[in-house]
């Protein structure tokens, strides 16, 4: 369907979430060389005086094919190209009203492109047969808030190549190899790293700009069609990174597109990111909203996405994000606030809940901004989850201090669960703690290499109990040694080292605790879920607390962060009987010295630490030990 002038009333309103419908690329009909129905053509470009389509149909021939405008105030340019089919190449030559100004530009609503280093747009058939029926009738489920989330963050290109090591897998391939592996592991999400279309393969995808376009680095649109596909139908949840916070200035993108500022804002105090050098959107033009939203709802009409994790929000909140004094305009109001970004962000995500109401948004947020995961009728920002950067930037800093100075920063510990529930929280070990020159999680562990498994299963331990969801990097889950590279494969070879190993094992039987207790996951969100037992042992470095389910079923978990066991460390507990041990990080069978309680303890009918009852539990060094009543 062309577009009506319906379409055009709501794109100028900045209230067409779907613009992808009728923008960009469209087959009519099968193209043969009697010339078929060719395909239609819609480009927003308001500023120019002549658009036309160049591509491999016609020589890259400029003007031969010229668009016409719609109306005198759309700003869209529009044409049906007979005989122009599926699989052709093209680009927008568009000249500007501005004297001078012609340029190639790729579509911004194309959903194909080439094969970088090359850019044109592909011209492209989304039709695909999907076998996820049975995922998609119980995804509410599977992504409700009170469901287990254990994320395994995931880039594409570097996660496992070809046996000989230096291709890359595509995505059908993928698809087969990480299900297996996710599923084994007991993960229920996968979080992939952008796969929008981005020119430099050193940006890991942040750099977009195929904002509908899935990268062809791995495969056609219909390959990574098959790759969420499959992903569901083995029970696994699929998380795209989306980047509406800056673009990069490659001349075939947006920066520029009609000769003016058109998708950035004029101003590089408020259109250029000092610390990316790339543009960042106009979120005040109704357009470029239009544009956003609709690449947001995109992914998850057309690719089954169960959840965006919306990058950088700090950034699009903000109008001094990475600046100085005198390097950004205040609003209206004289603050630092990006308040057309604020409304923006405010209706994605109500029309994302509308349409979808069984996926989520999550916010990459850094700072202290208030209700970000709460409704917009509260005056949140309306995302469901937001990533806890506060717990990660304290217990990375705490575990890479020597255990002997631990005791003097005991607060690192204990500070998160002050402002535990004031928001929906993830806990992420993301790609940025591993890159840069931080090298590897396990490489910031003190001490001799038996002490450093230790604390990297000790870390794992008190995360997967902690409140929140969890996140974690492909690699940590079996302690890679080497900072990740995003032009080679993770380092498989280490799980022949069995240190190596039992840190694998360990994670997968942390997700499966995780996911079979619902004391661990269900009440992640309210102070109901958690309960101290002992949060001030500080000169032991020991803590105690207890997670509870909907129907009170408590869990209780030890941390010992000295490598000094502790004998008979007395621990009260809100029931009697026998308490199982469920989980113990020192256990032989993940590295440990093998210390423990021999599978549980009897609770003794003395009181301490408000409970009526107590246990006497064996603290092994450097641990973390999980235990249950029966």
């Amino acid at each position: 369907m062309l577009l009506t002038d319906q379409n055009i009333y709501h794109f100028r309103e900045g209230t067409f979430f779907r613009a992808y419908e009728k923008l960009g690329a469209h087959p009519q009909g099968a193209a043969d060389a009697r010339g078929g129905a060719g395909t239609h053509f819609a480009v927003w470009a308001p500023n120019a005086s002549a658009v036309s389509v160049v591509g491999d149909f016609n020589g890259w021939q400029r003007g031969r094919h010229a668009l016409a405008p719609r109306g005198d105030s759309s700003g869209i340019w529009e044409g049906t190209l007979p005989g122009v089919g599926p699989g052709a190449l093209y680009k927008y030559h568009v000249v500007s009203r501005k004297a001078g100004f012609a340029v190639d530009k790729a579509d911004p609503y194309a959903f194909r492109a080439e094969v970088p280093p090359r850019t044109a747009s592909v011209v492209w058939d989304l039709a695909y047969d999907w076998h996820d029926t049975e995922w998609m009738a119980q995804r509410a489920r599977a992504n409700s808030l009170a469901a287990p989330w254990s994320i395994y963050e995931l880039h594409l290109g570097s996660w496992r190549r070809s046996p000989a090591g230096a291709e890359r897998l595509g995505y059908r391939e993928l698809a087969h190899a990480v299900a297996d592996y996710v599923t084994d592991m007991g993960f229920t999400h996968v979080e992939l790293m952008p796969v929008m279309e981005h020119p430099f393969y050193g940006s890991w995808g942040y750099q977009v700009t195929g904002y509908f376009a899935p990268t062809s680095r791995y495969g056609t649109p219909q390959d990574f069609m098959y790759f969420v596909d499959h992903l569901h139908q083995r029970g696994l949840g699929v998380i795209l990174d989306w980047v509406p916070s800056h673009f990069p200035t490659d001349e075939h993108g947006l920066a520029r597109f009609d000769g003016t500022y058109l998708y950035e804002h004029a101003d590089p105090r408020q259109g250029f990111h000092p610390e990316w050098s790339s543009s960042i959107f106009n979120y005040g033009r109704a357009e470029v909203r239009n544009f956003l939203a609709s690449s947001a709802l995109f992914w998850l009409d057309r690719y089954h996405i169960d959840a965006l994790r919306v990058d950088a929000v700090a950034s699009l909140l903000y109008l001094d994000y990475g600046r100085r004094a005198g390097e950004w305009i205040p609003n209206r109001f004289g603050g630092h606030e990006n308040l057309e970004a604020v409304e923006f962000v405010k209706q994605l995500n109500l029309a994302v809940y509308r349409d979808h109401a069984d996926t989520q948004t999550i916010a990459e947020e850094s700072t202290a901004w208030p209700m970000v995961s709460r409704p917009t009728y509260l005056g949140g920002l309306g995302f469901g989850l937001k990533w806890n950067m506060g717990w990660m930037h304290d217990t990375l800093k705490y575990f890479q201090l020597d255990p002997v100075h631990r005791k003097y920063h005991h607060s690192r510990l204990t500070f998160s669960l002050w402002y535990a529930f004031t928001e929906n929280f993830v806990l992420p070990l993301s790609h940025d703690e591993v890159v840069h020159g931080k090298g590897s999680l396990i490489g910031r562990m003190p001490g001799d290499e038996w002490r450093q498994f230790a604390g990297l299963r000790l870390l794992f331990g008190y995360m997967w109990t902690h409140p929140g969801k969890k996140l974690l990097f492909m690699g940590g889950e079996f302690a890679q040694r080497r900072e990740w590279q995003h032009d080679e494969s993770l380092e498989w070879h280490v799980l022949a080292h069995p240190l190596h190993a039992g840190v694998q094992r360990w994670v997968r039987d942390l997700n499966r605790l995780y996911r079979s207790t619902p004391a661990l996951h269900e009440l992640d969100f309210s102070e109901a879920g958690f309960q101290w037992v002992d949060c001030d042992d500080a000169d032991l470095s020991v803590i105690s607390y207890l997670r509870k389910s909907a129907a009170g079923e408590p869990v209780l978990v030890v941390c010992n962060f000295t490598p000094v066991p502790r004998e008979r460390y007395r621990l009260g507990v809100p029931r009697g009987g026998h308490w199982r041990e469920r989980l113990n990080s020192d256990a032989a069978d993940y590295g440990g010295s093998g210390q423990g309680n021999l599978g549980g303890l009897d609770a003794l009918a003395s009181a301490a630490h408000g409970h009526p009852h107590s246990l006497e539990v064996r603290l092994p060094p450097l641990a973390v030990v999980v235990l249950t009543p029966d």
